[in-house]
């Protein structure tokens, strides 16, 4: 019997596999058919993609480094930009300064753990071994409960128990003892918690509000012209009216007490200033708050933790959007004016009641938590 030749059988199922392949309209046709059949282990398909998969992963490679060249260069410019503050501790901060769980006394101190009150202290002087005299304090308290920004200013002229030192001005406890003496004065004689504070000289405000900007604020006629007399700003300021100040400017109207003759006034337009900052800093945006922040900070003293300056960052545009209310301590009907030592001073009458009202503005307190 004669064999049938292997080639015969091949050729046979070839002819076979193409009719079907042929026949069946539902197979996919593709560039890639040889008489309609695929063969998925050429080595020609091989090599064709592999010229497709080099160039994205080269793409990839290159995006991947670049993404960690950009981040690195990030962190090292967030790491500069933290540890260009000044950072100096108070020591008795060690152990009395966690917050309570809810609110209540530290250390016979009111607190929220909610409210975060920062010491804000313009200094007259910021040479080594030479605090100087403050010439304005405010507290800034960022009450988060409450979804306010709560600012206080206190007159530099308010006749104050200092620690160990006895009857005085308010300022002059910041001479005497620094930004510890000062946190130590206030909580002493108005018993809340202070958690912070943050400390510039002139030369560093006036820099901070240049980097905003400048800063819109109204004027009188008076308080232009008085700008114009001591700041020595070659943009002159005319008339009464919303003006744009530089830092210069503003400086000199914070500064000033003559052109209504009161530290009532002064105390005021400093207020005004810290809300003028504000609003420059809402306009300004994250990335310009970041750079300025990193300018600025070998100018400022603080105590805040390199972590907390994060978070204030991390969440500084949600802050800026609370609305900001105002304070000042003393305050009207609670104050008389007496001589002291050859001083003018402010003495306020009821301490009590000072202090109350100081917690009440800043905490927003109900009748359960008093």
């Amino acid at each position: 019997m004669k064999k049938t030749p292997k080639n015969y059988t091949l050729h046979s199922r070839k002819n076979n596999l193409n009719k079907t392949s042929h026949n069946n309209t539902n197979f996919p046709l593709s560039p890639h058919h040889n008489n309609y059949y695929v063969d998925i282990f050429s080595s020609d398909e091989k090599r064709v993609k592999k010229k497709k998969r080099i160039p994205i992963l080269r793409i990839l490679s290159f995006v991947f480094f670049m993404f960690l060249g950009i981040l690195g260069g990030m962190m090292i410019y967030t790491y500069n930009m933290l540890h260009s503050f000044n950072y100096e501790e108070i020591p008795y901060e060690e152990g009395k300064t966690s917050k309570s769980e809810d609110n209540g006394a530290v250390d016979g101190l009111f607190n929220d753990n909610k409210v975060l009150n920062v010491l804000l202290i313009g200094s007259d002087s910021m040479s080594a071994g030479d605090h100087g005299r403050s010439d304005s304090l405010l507290i800034l308290s960022l009450n988060i409960r409450a979804k306010k920004i709560k600012v206080t200013s206190i007159m530099r002229d308010t006749w104050i128990d200092i620690p160990n030192y006895g009857k005085d001005r308010i300022n002059a406890s910041y001479a005497y003892g620094g930004p510890k003496l000062t946190i130590e004065t206030l909580q002493k004689n108005f018993g809340i918690l202070i958690d912070r504070y943050a400390c510039v000289d002139f030369e560093g405000f006036s820099k901070i509000i240049d980097a905003l900007g400048g800063i819109d604020i109204e004027l009188t006629a008076k308080e232009s012209s008085y700008i114009n007399t001591y700041s020595k700003d070659k943009n002159t300021l005319k008339g009464a009216g919303v003006k744009h100040l530089t830092g210069l400017q503003a400086l000199h109207h914070s500064r000033n007490r003559n052109s209504l003759g009161s530290d009532y006034d002064r105390t005021m337009r400093q207020r005004e200033v810290i809300k003028a900052m504000i609003e420059s800093m809402k306009k300004a945006g994250a990335s310009k708050i970041t750079e300025m922040i990193s300018t600025l900070a070998p100018l400022i003293t603080t105590n805040f933790k390199i972590s907390e300056i994060t978070r204030l960052v991390t969440r500084g545009m949600t802050y800026l959007n609370y609305p900001v209310e105002e304070y000042r301590i003393p305050a009207d009907g609670n104050v008389r004016d007496e001589i002291y030592n050859q001083k003018m001073v402010l003495v306020i009458n009821n301490l009590s009641k000072a202090k109350s009202d100081l917690k009440n503005f800043i905490y927003e307190l109900n009748d359960e938590r008093k």
